[in-house]
């Protein structure tokens, strides 16, 4: 009975991984905006520019250099973060 039980919650674990890596799609292309690195809050980037992301919502920390979230074009740069402004380009965060 306890390898049906570890067998289960292990099944259990492994459609929870596989229903979180679904779910990390892109953020479609927003028409009047721009891509912004280093502002996104950990878990709430739009997508990912490298290493230690791989889409939406899968940042580890908050202001991630590689990170982008979408904002108003022309906004960017004028966006301050406790680690800096915002850039257009990935940052060393």
């Amino acid at each position: 009975m306890k390898t049906l039980n570890i067998a289960a919650a292990a099944a259990v674990a492994l459609t929870g991984i596989a229903a979180t890596a679904a779910s990390a799609q892109p953020v479609r292309p927003q028409p009047n905006a721009e891509r912004c690195y280093g502002i996104s809050l950990a878990g709430r980037n739009d997508c990912a520019a490298g290493p230690g992301t791989s889409c939406a919502g899968t940042s580890t920390r908050n202001y991630q250099g590689n990170a982008w979230k979408y904002v108003a074009r022309g906004t960017c740069t004028r966006i301050s973060t406790p680690r800096g402004p915002g850039s257009l380009t990935p940052v060393n965060r």
